[in-house]
Formats: structure tokens, C-alpha cells, sequence
């Protein structure tokens, strides 16, 4: 029944959206001309379009987007459609095993270059329960308090609105937010009859949160759909001092699930506690055994391949960062040694336990030794650690303490034979990449955020999460940057995520000063 309701209050809230996006861009986009719109300019229009901008995003937040959920992926899939087909937009739907991708294009003159837009549509699924308000897609305002504590507000009723308003719902930030900004952006460059500086091509991504699994074949077979000069990804969090911040990279990632053996049923800890191994025992000690007290991984050959020129420090150091402020925002007393600033530790792969299950806790927990523990890792990459290579240094090392791989759970003869059981699944995800800083798509992407926000953004060399550029960097050879919006205090994945409203409204500036910076002079 909750289901069925959500659907249909999906339905109504796209049915409304469609048609206010039919009636804007029922005249379709001016022929106008290029304009490169001064920082004055470019405020003032982001202060006119604000309010709509809000409204606009609240009602694409309402829509559930789970890229599990086909019915959910179908209702964004045609939200968008229908955006960009009413901003003069060809709009191509890209059909894939799995859910499919939305392709838009709009061609301002085909002797211009040709930037193609990542946007990202789908969100990680919600745990209503966990959110401090009635419903995750229900968007509501918030402030922070003197005690860092947010507590909800009335919806500003009219501009000029509190740069440190809060609106609160799954996806506010990762990534329907800077997606609105940037449609935002085009809206205002049809209501004063310019164009773009160059063709823009987009491409929207439902899968997202699972890895894109369906975007290298889609990239693959559709090598002149998506060709382009540069890849503008509208997605990730700003670096922690808020600044306007460009990602030049970001690390790829493989998940590896270990169960770890002990007997074939949990058995009574009293009866047979002293003669039983208990498997958590022996997970904690393999766990152990991969990092030392430093926090650097012990797997062999784990770091092999990463070497960090003095120029390349020299760009970390430039970023404006201070390791205290950040122990002090994440609430720890000391970091761990790799590298000697956090961004240089973002230039090594990292092991990571994200998940560990073994027995009962709480109310329901039995004095009992259990059958098996599972652990559940993810390993970020780096261009120089591929993924294959990680996961079997992995295994590798697993093996040398003293473990036997079996397929599933172990047989009677198995369990009888050896004393150290364990299996292992993995799944390679996303691939690193890397864009070198200093090139034509630095030069472009830094003179324009400077130009729109008053401010030299951040440039950093990678960022520590993962995104699926892989494709399009690897097959197509572009050149890719991640242009970031959301403040850093944002809460993705979790609950209660949100998006500062002076967040939203500078990364209006921002996509609207990058839509009309030519290319040409790079």
C-alpha cells in the first residue's frame, strides 16, 4: 500500500512538473547570440531565477528515485525528458540491459567545440525511520543552531532568501541539486535569448549509486552520440572550506564480501565455548593483519605504482586545508599516517571495512558462538592500483594466513579437512581517473567559476569517492573535471542530506558562468 501510494504521488508530482516545463518551453530556445554574461549579470540572474529554482527542485525531490526501482527510474527518466525537450533539447532515450540512460543535445553551431554534461538522477535508498522528518522526498528547510543541531523552519515565503537555509531530502545534494542548478542555468540563457558558448551535449544517469553498470556498453555503442571535447561531471561535494571547488579525479572502487567459517551451526557458548573456535576471533585477527596501527595497508604490493612528484605536492599543498580543522569537523583525535596531508592520502589506494555481521546484538543477543562472520570491504582505487590487481593481492595475502578458499559454504569434508575456511565474492565498480592539472580544460573550467563566483575555486587532484567516468575517459578520451556544488557538511548517502541554499544558488553562478565561456580561448 505504501508503495502504490508513493507511485501515484509520484505521478501527480511529475503530471504537474510536465506541464509548467511544456508551458516555459513552448516557444523553444531563442536563436540568439553567445554572450558572456558579466559577474554582475550572472548574480542578478541567479537571484531572479532562485525562487523557481527552489520550487523546482522541491517538486524533483518529491519524485522517489531508487535505482533499484524501475517505476522510480521511469517517472525521473520522463521528468527529464520533458525539462530539457522544453528547453530545445534533442532528447534521445538509450536503451541498455538494465535501466536505461537519458541522452539530451542541443547543437548552437557546428563549427563550436562540444562539452558533454554528466548528471547523476538517482539517489541511495532511503530508511525513512532514520530521517528527522516525516518523509526523505518530502523536502523541508532547516537552520543549524548554535548547538550544531538543525531544527526545522518555515519556508521562506519570498527572496532575498538566508544563505544558511537548509532544505532537507534524499538527493538534495547527490544529485538533484546541482542538476536543477544547471537546468536553472540554460532556463535563464532562453529567457534572455542567448546561447551557449559552445554545442552542449548531457547525458543522465539513473544507476548511479550501483556503479553505472550498464554506462560502459551504453558509452561503447554510442561512441559519436556522447564524442565531445570535454566532460563537465555535475556532481560531488564541495572541498571541506566550502570554497567553489574543481575535482580533477576521482578514486574507482572494487567491494570484496569475505564469510569467514566457524562451525557448521552456532553452538551453545557454554557447552562448547573453550573447545570451539569462535570465526570472529580469527576475522579480527585477518583484519588486523591488513593495516598496521598507522592505518597503512600490510597487503604486499598493495601501494606498488604510486608516485607523487614534487609538483604534484606542490598542488596539494595549494589547496587551503589544515588537517586539525578536519580532525575536529569529522570528530577524531588523530589521523592516520598516509601521506602527509589529507589530499595526499587521497592519492593512494585505501581498505576499508564498511560492514561486519556476526551473531546477535542487543535485545536479541544469544550466548552463542556463531557459524560464520561476513565482512564486507571496499578498496578505492587509483589509476596506477587497477582493481584486479587489488582484489587478488587481496586474496593473495588471505591465503598466506593460512585460509582455504571454498565455493560457497564448505562441505562436510571441508569443514573436516581444514581449520581456516573463507570465501570471497567481489565486484570491480568504477575505475580511477585522472585529468592533469594546467591543461585547456583547468584553464576554461577555472577562468569561468572565477568569472561567475568572484572567487579562484579550489583545484584539487582527486577526490577521495568514486564516479563512473571511466567510460568516457578510457573509450572516448576526454578530458574530464568534476564541477562541485554541495557544501561539504551535506550528509549524502545518509540520512538527513541536504544542500545549503548559498550552496545552490552560487552553483547557479556557477554552471550559468561555465555555460558561457567559450572554449576557443583555451
Amino acid at each position: 500500500m505504501k508503495a502504490t501510494a508513493q507511485i501515484s504521488r509520484m505521478v501527480s508530482i511529475y503530471s504537474k512538473c510536465a506541464i509548467v516545463v511544456l508551458l516555459v518551453g513552448a516557444v523553444g530556445w531563442p536563436a540568439g547570440v553567445v554572450a558572456q554574461h558579466s559577474r554582475e549579470a550572472i548574480v542578478a540572474a541567479a537571484d531572479r531565477s532562485l525562487p523557481a529554482a527552489l520550487e523546482e527542485l522541491t517538486a524533483f525531490l518529491a519524485v522517489p528515485n531508487d535505482g533499484k526501482d524501475a517505476a522510480q527510474v521511469e517517472a525521473n527518466l520522463q521528468w527529464c525528458h520533458d525539462r530539457f525537450a522544453g528547453l530545445g533539447f534533442e532528447v534521445t532515450r538509450v536503451e541498455t540491459p538494465g535501466m536505461p540512460l537519458l541522452f539530451a543535445e542541443r547543437k548552437v553551431d557546428a563549427a563550436l567545440p562540444t562539452v558533454l554534461f554528466y548528471l547523476q538522477i538517482d539517489g541511495q535508498p532511503v530508511d525513512a525511520a532514520a530521517w528527522q522528518q516525516p518523509d526523505p522526498y518530502a523536502a523541508v528547510y532547516k537552520r543549524k543552531g548554535e548547538d550544531g543541531n538543525f531544527v526545522t523552519v518555515t519556508a521562506p515565503a519570498s527572496a532575498p532568501y538566508d544563505p544558511d537555509l537548509y532544505l532537507f531530502a534524499r538527493s538534495a545534494s547527490d544529485s538533484k541539486g546541482p542538476a536543477v542548478a544547471f537546468l536553472t542555468a540554460l532556463d535563464v540563457l532562453q529567457q534572455e535569448g542567448d546561447a551557449p558558448a559552445y554545442n552542449v551535449k548531457v547525458i543522465m544517469d539513473f544507476q548511479e549509486e550501483l556503479g553505472s553498470p550498464d554506462l560502459p556498453g551504453a558509452v561503447e555503442a554510442n561512441r559519436a552520440l556522447f564524442a565531445a571535447d570535454f566532460l563537465v561531471i555535475m556532481d560531488g561535494t564541495r572541498h571541506v572550506s566550502n570554497l567553489p571547488t574543481l575535482t580533477f579525479g576521482a578514486r574507482g572502487i572494487a567491494t570484496v564480501t569475505l564469510r569467514v567459517f566457524g562451525p557448521a551451526y552456532p553452538l551453545h557458548s557454554g557447552q562448547y565455548g573453550n573447545f570451539a573456535p569462535n570465526p570472529v576471533f580469527g576475522a579480527a585477527r585477518l583484519l588486523a593483519a591488513m593495516k598496521d596501527a598507522d592505518g597503512r595497508v600490510l597487503i604486499p604490493g598493495f601501494y606498488d605504482g604510486v608516485v607523487l612528484s614534487d609538483a604534484d605536492r606542490q598542488d596539494m599543498r595549494n589547496v587551503p586545508e589544515h588537517s586539525a580543522d578536519i580532525r575536529e569537523m569529522v570528530g577524531i583525535a588523530a589521523e592516520e599516517k598516509l601521506g602527509d596531508t589529507y589530499q595526499e592520502a587521497l592519492q593512494y589506494p585505501s581498505l576499508n571495512v564498511r560492514g561486519l555481521q556476526a551473531g546477535w546484538t542487543g535485545p536479541e543477543v544469544r550466548t552463542l558462538i556463531p557459524e560464520e562472520v561476513v565482512i564486507e570491504l571496499d578498496l578505492r582505487l587509483v589509476p596506477e592500483t587497477p582493481g584486479e590487481r587489488q582484489v587478488r593481492l587481496l586474496r593473495e595475502f588471505v591465503e598466506q594466513q593460512g585460509y582455504h578458499f571454498v565455493d560457497g559454504a564448505p562441505t562436510e569434508a571441508e569443514r573436516h579437512t581444514y581449520p581456516k575456511l573463507i570465501a570471497m565474492e567481489y565486484r570491480i565498480g568504477s575505475v580511477p581517473f585522472r585529468t592533469d592539472l594546467g591543461t585547456p580544460i583547468d584553464r576554461w573550467l577555472t577562468a569561468a567559476v572565477q568569472r561567475g563566483t568572484g572567487r579562484e575555486p579550489i583545484r584539487m587532484r582527486t577526490t577521495g569517492g568514486s564516479q563512473p567516468m571511466g567510460p568516457f575517459v578510457n573509450l572516448l578520451g576526454l578530458p574530464a573535471v568534476s564541477l562541485r556544488i554541495p557544501n561539504p557538511d551535506n550528509s549524502i548517502h545518509a540520512p538527513d542530506e541536504n544542500i545549503r541554499l548559498g550552496n545552490f544558488r552560487e552553483g547557479i553562478m556557477e554552471c550559468l558562468a561555465v555555460l558561457t565561456e567559450p572554449l576557443e580561448e583555451w
